[in-house]
């Protein structure tokens, strides 16, 4: 492979997928695309993202910042301080205008799957890295009238 122009720009997430699809990404030795399939680029395409980088224009943002919000597509004011930087100095009540257009032109990331088993039998407790499972003993008095 050649390479034609080294450093032209940062890529998004959803053009490191496009990219990896149509190489072939079940190859893909660095699980890259597993992370990538399980992110908010999965369900992006090129016409959300020219969308969301013209009405972005209005807020005045760098363009690592842009990037940022198209990779992580941030859904709440929590979310989009650590991107947008000095952001409600800067930015003030178009905060939430910024998320309700992000929510509303990107479209959402899959459903992420709970990775972590809930037990939720008696009660249990985890001391010293060993789980424990103690019974709860309930006992009732019968008053006499």
């Amino acid at each position: 492979m050649k390479i034609k122009k080294a450093n032209a720009g940062a890529l998004t997430n959803f053009e490191v997928l496009d990219f990896l699809r149509s190489r072939g990404a079940a190859k893909d030795p660095t699980r890259v695309y597993d992370y990538l399939v399980e992110s908010a680029a999965c369900n992006q395409t090129r016409e959300s993202i020219n969308e969301l980088l013209e009405k972005c224009k209005k807020y005045d943002l760098a363009k690592a910042e842009i990037l940022n919000i198209i990779n992580i597509r941030p859904a709440s004011p929590v979310e989009i301080d650590p991107i947008i930087e000095e952001s409600e100095k800067r930015m003030g009540e178009g905060i939430e205008d910024l998320i309700e257009m992000v929510i509303t032109v990107l479209p959402p990331p899959p459903k992420q799957m709970n990775t972590e088993e809930e037990v939720v039998a008696g009660d249990e407790e985890i001391v010293d890295g060993e789980q424990t499972t103690t019974e709860t003993t309930t006992t009732t008095m019968a008053t006499e009238n």
